[in-house]
């Protein structure tokens, strides 16, 4: 036993160095990091004052109080991108391959950066937050409900985290982030966020409303008592439970595989 909690202490200590250690690297990196917190700002400013008035939503309600939770499952969806980036940077430096080389766990390695980037994640759907209320946005439904909405926020990028852990360590090569943009933008624009799923053909209907982004969406709105589309489908009326089925899913699937594929990294 004694043994067991000293190798957790040791693992718990290596992931704090790696989590410190990214953690200051965001911080000599202000330009960047401002860059990547004010990019979804943007994207709320040009959907809520450039197309909403376009946009009539079935029931009424106002267009920027549909959109804010759009806005913020996409924020943490976009994090699969910086994530990526920094673990296929590290490959390509050599860094993981020093990391290797030193008696550390190698589970804290990833779980390190996967800590770095929640913390940051949460920065940045503070700035969300404090964006969406200053164009009108309120949640109704009380506190409890909000924050529960904002943990399964929290829960969706922590498990696109570890996909894009799990895709930096195989690829290995940071100008591939075309390619991670390339599969991103289209998980985002085929869901629910900005139309309904039954105006789409129903193939691509059937996707939208299966889509992990999807069921996130529809939670959050129904948990801040924003307008949404509703709908008929198994997809619609079990929005909660598959907002947090699907990044558990996420996560048991990819969390080892990422850990694995640090582990055999050079065989």
């Amino acid at each position: 036993m004694t043994a067991l909690f000293g190798r957790l202490g040791w693992a718990a200590a290596d992931t704090w160095t790696i989590t410190r250690r990214d953690l200051i690297h965001w911080g000599s990196r202000p330009g960047q990091a401002l860059v990547v917190l004010l990019f979804p700002v943007m994207i709320l400013l040009m959907f809520g004052y450039l197309f909403g008035g376009a946009v009539a939503l079935p029931g009424g309600g106002g267009y920027r109080e549909f959109l804010m939770p759009g806005m913020f499952a996409m924020t943490m969806l976009f994090g699969i991108e910086t994530t990526f980036a920094a673990v296929a940077g590290d490959a390509a430096k050599g860094v993981t391959d020093r990391f290797r080389s030193m008696p550390m766990s190698g589970a804290a390695v990833v779980t390190g950066r996967g800590v770095a980037d929640l913390l940051h994640s949460v920065l940045g759907l503070a700035v969300m937050i404090g964006a969406g209320l200053a164009v009108g946005w309120r949640w109704h439904e009380g506190p409890a409900r909000a924050l529960a909405a904002f943990g399964l926020l929290l829960l969706l990028r922590f498990a696109m985290l570890w996909l894009g852990i799990w895709l930096g360590l195989v690829v290995g090569r940071p100008e591939m982030l075309a390619f991670i943009q390339i599969l991103v933008w289209p998980l985002m624009f085929v869901s629910n966020t900005l139309v309904p799923p039954e105006t789409m053909p129903a193939w691509l209907a059937a996707a939208a409303e299966w889509n992990p982004l999807s069921a996130t969406v529809a939670a959050i709105r129904e948990l801040f008592g924003n307008p949404g589309w509703g709908g008929e489908s198994l997809a619609a009326q079990y929005a909660v439970p598959l907002a947090a089925g699907w990044p558990l899913l996420m996560i048991a699937v990819f969390a080892p595989l990422a850990v694995r594929r640090y582990r055999r990294l050079g065989r």
